[in-house]
């Protein structure tokens, strides 16, 4: 077991140098200006980005594919192999073409040259042999060499893969600072996670409402309160008078009754009820609300629209289901 610990260790600390190298490479003015060249190209582009490889550089520049597409910048992944059997169609004059090949020799990406300086399309070039064929067709060249691949053989993409994925990341996220992508763009194409969740998910899409809220009079006895309360299973009730909210009741103030000596035959929901409950706008973020029932340590909270009017319940048990 010690020796598969030693040769996985090597493994990391091999990558890790070769992932130094390429932060130092980043000091480099021949590098910058290529890269930053790549960055000005792919942010002006009209279309979209088209991303190339084969092999294991097939399947990082899908990756990076789909990290440009999760962080606003549009973005296609072409398998070079299917290119030259119809898929070429997919790339248009706007378009901007990025290559993956960590030799520049792939006869299969090098196929696809002479249809790309046809069209007239930028080529972008990451690969591992900055003199090789492809280098010389490429209009913007990313060093992405490494000098020893974790493979004990030197021969598997294994550093050569992960500094190639770093570039990846290191473009996208350069762009997305370039364009001012927020959070909120980021989690607009993000719906279904949790951080789109937090902020694109507003209260009246989770709140309970109509019928299903518990509802009582300042009159009610307090059997018919706790019937409402145990009934809509929110552990709350809202007391309502002709038009407008009066109060609001949780079972807490409940137990806190009958913990005193009181004769609980003449109790009325007006002598339970909060008259200041807290409430929040219907149009509210989940998140929000979240957030005050937390900082007030409450479970429940009572929606109004901007009328004030009732709108509905939220309890916390919705949030945590939301994973919220």
């Amino acid at each position: 077991m010690q020796k598969d610990i030693l040769n996985a260790k090597d493994v990391v600390l091999k990558e890790l140098n070769e992932v130094r190298n390429l932060l130092n490479r980043f000091g480099e003015k021949k590098f910058q200006k290529n890269f930053s060249s790549a960055i000005e190209s792919i942010y002006k582009c009209k279309g979209k980005v088209v991303i190339s490889g084969v092999g294991k550089s097939g399947i990082v520049a899908q990756k990076i594919a789909a990290t440009f597409n999760s962080t606003g910048t549009h973005s296609v992944f072409l398998h070079s192999a299917d290119s030259i059997h119809g898929d070429l169609g997919i790339i248009e004059a706007d378009d901007v073409v990025m290559l993956i090949s960590k030799s520049g020799e792939s006869d299969e990406i090098k196929n696809l040259v002479p249809y790309l300086k046809n069209i007239n399309v930028k080529i972008i070039l990451i690969t591992g042999n900055l003199k090789s064929s492809l280098a010389s067709s490429a209009d913007i060249l990313i060093d992405a060499s490494v000098k020893v691949e974790a493979c004990p053989h030197n021969l598997a993409p294994t550093s050569s893969s992960t500094v190639t994925l770093i570039i990846g990341d290191a473009l996208a996220v350069a762009l997305l600072q370039k364009r001012g992508f927020t959070k909120e763009d980021f989690a607009f194409l993000h719906p279904g996670g949790i951080l789109g969740k937090k902020l694109l998910l507003r209260i009246e899409d989770i709140m309970v409402k109509g019928n299903d809220i518990p509802v009582v009079v300042k009159s009610a006895k307090l059997k018919d309160v706790i019937y409402q309360i145990s009934s809509k299973r929110l552990g709350c009730a809202v007391v309502m008078g002709k038009s407008k909210i009066e109060g609001f009741i949780t079972d807490g103030d409940i137990r806190r009754l009958l913990e005193n000596d009181v004769d609980i035959r003449n109790i009325v929901a007006k002598d339970l009820m909060n008259p200041k409950p807290k409430t929040i706008l219907k149009e509210t973020l989940a998140k929000t609300a979240l957030e005050i029932m937390e900082k007030n340590k409450i479970t429940q909270l009572v929606i109004v629209d901007r009328r004030k009017k009732l709108a509905g319940i939220l309890h916390i048990h919705t949030l945590i289901q939301l994973g919220l």
